[in-house]
């Protein structure tokens, strides 16, 4: 990358931080996704277990759990998080005591987010009009999957590692300089996806 592109990117506050945003979301997702495996093996072992997150009917790790959307590959999806989060953690901290890394790899990153990401929205849309039961911890690797893409996905827009034609660069530029409000807005359409679905129970509580 030359110097002008470099001074170019260092006016982004998404590009500037992002290590530092990288390893935040590592530590809460891997945190939420270890104690998801602490209670699938507690659960496997016995199975009249209760794990701490089963609230109510409707908030309960432990439903989610020992359904089929919860073992799609054959093993807790829960160890996905496990192994992700650690990898981008290790990244992150990587990143931020002055690694490199070239091009194919960020494209590999890239294309493991990507991976998530979807993965995720399809756990979403099962959690929420399949199984129609949330999981607390499951809702937390969420919140932490879909930023880690986001902002993964603006530093490689930004550094070059993804080219686009240049009449695209408009809305490239409008996303780095507005990437908190994008994300806050997707955010929070799940989470007004999730009050419309369930307000029966909502209702109760009020």
């Amino acid at each position: 990358m030359d110097t002008s592109k470099k001074n170019h990117v260092s006016k982004y506050w998404a590009v500037n931080n992002f290590p530092q945003v990288i390893m935040a979301t590592a530590i809460y997702g891997f945190a939420a996704s270890f104690i998801l495996v602490l209670d699938k093996i507690h659960i496997l072992s016995d199975p009249t277990y209760n794990p701490a997150c089963n609230i109510s009917p409707l908030i309960s790790c432990g439903s989610v759990m020992t359904t089929a959307q919860a073992d799609i590959f054959g093993f807790p999806n829960s160890l996905i998080g496990v192994v992700g989060f650690t990898m981008l953690g290790t990244i992150a901290f990587a990143l931020m005591a002055g690694g490199k890394f070239k091009r194919w790899f960020w494209l590999t990153l890239q294309g493991g987010m990507v991976f998530g990401v979807l993965f995720i929205h399809w756990l979403i849309f099962q959690s929420i009009f399949t199984i129609e039961t949330l999981c607390p911890y499951c809702v937390l690797a969420w919140m932490a999957i879909i930023p880690a893409f986001w902002y993964v996905t603006l530093n490689n827009f930004a550094s070059g590692i993804i080219s686009l034609p240049k009449k695209y660069s408009i809305g490239i530029d409008f996303a780095l300089r507005h990437h908190f409000d994008i994300l806050l807005f997707w955010l929070l359409a799940i989470v007004s996806i999730i009050m419309w679905k369930f307000w029966y129970y909502w209702s109760t509580l009020v």
